[in-house]
């Protein structure tokens, strides 16, 4: 089975994407499963993982439904408000759904990065624990050590790290570099998490080649291992900086050095475990 592990579709009408710039032609517009199709048809994709966008119940909600009716989508990942301890009766209902598979806060967008650590969000990473549910963790390499924490705390926790937690590759140095690699292979060896070999172009500058990507990926692949990690679209969004086809190909390119069993695992065996697909 192959499976695009990390995509997302919307429609602005619904107005709760407020990080969304609305006069951005790629990504103001509404993003349907037709819309997607061809390209899993292309490149042989059976199966997706619906990721959400808007901090919202009713975000979920409208995935849920369009996981319904859109076969090729296997899974959802969702959002519960984490300051609000009543949403935990919400995503024990929503646990219940054959196709929801966890949760993602956005925590890139919030201006605290230690709002993870406060006492009072601790009973989300609880309830995710408790209900056996996944979680996808979104930030940037200042994030890292914050993340490094949480999952140490929860152990238990089923936890994959969002786009290798978007490391700069527009403003490559050898100190970034080091800072976030240090970062990821603390995470790789020190907790069980899978990272999502993703959005790697969308971190790159307009001009990048698969060169410019190979660093990154290599440390990854390296660090935590085919096993553990799972290639993902991020379309729409990777719409800004490549086609589904360019980053597809890319992502090719990047793994070519593996054996057959390793790339089946990246783009597909990883994610069918993690999110507990078609088995």
């Amino acid at each position: 089975m192959k499976i695009d592990a990390h995509h997302h579709l919307w429609n602005p009408s619904r107005g709760d994407y407020d990080w969304m710039p609305m006069d951005n032609e790629t990504l103001a517009r509404s993003y349907a499963p037709p819309d997607l199709a061809p390209h899993l048809r292309t490149h042989g994709i059976d199966a997706t993982v619906l990721v959400q966008a808007a901090a919202t119940i009713h975000e979920t909600e409208y995935m849920l439904g369009l996981a319904d009716a859109t076969p090729f989508v296997a899974g959802v990942v969702g959002w519960v408000d984490f300051e609000n301890p009543s949403d935990v009766e919400t995503l024990s209902r929503l646990s219940r759904h054959p196709k929801f598979k966890g949760i993602r806060p956005m925590i890139q967008d919030i201006p605290d990065d230690d709002w993870m650590l406060r006492d009072d969000v601790q009973w989300g990473f609880g309830a995710v624990c408790d209900l056996d549910l996944t979680f996808d963790a979104l930030g940037f390499p200042r994030h890292l050590a914050n993340f490094l924490t949480i999952l140490k705390r929860y152990p238990d926790m089923r936890v994959v790290v969002d786009h290798c937690m978007k490391p700069q590759i527009r403003d490559h140095s050898e100190a970034n570099f080091r800072f976030w690699a240090d970062g990821m292979t603390r995470i790789a060896t020190e907790t069980k998490a899978c990272c999502k070999f993703s959005a790697l172009v969308s971190e790159a500058s307009p001009d990048w080649t698969v060169e410019h990507l190979r660093p990154y990926a290599d440390h990854v692949f390296k660090v935590f291992g085919p096993s553990r990690v799972m290639w993902g679209s991020d379309w729409p969004v990777c719409r800004l900086a490549a086609s589904y086809q360019d980053w597809h190909a890319a992502a090719e390119v990047l793994t070519e050095n593996l054996n057959t069993e390793q790339r089946a695992e990246i783009f597909g065996g990883t994610a069918a475990r993690f999110y507990r697909i078609g088995g």
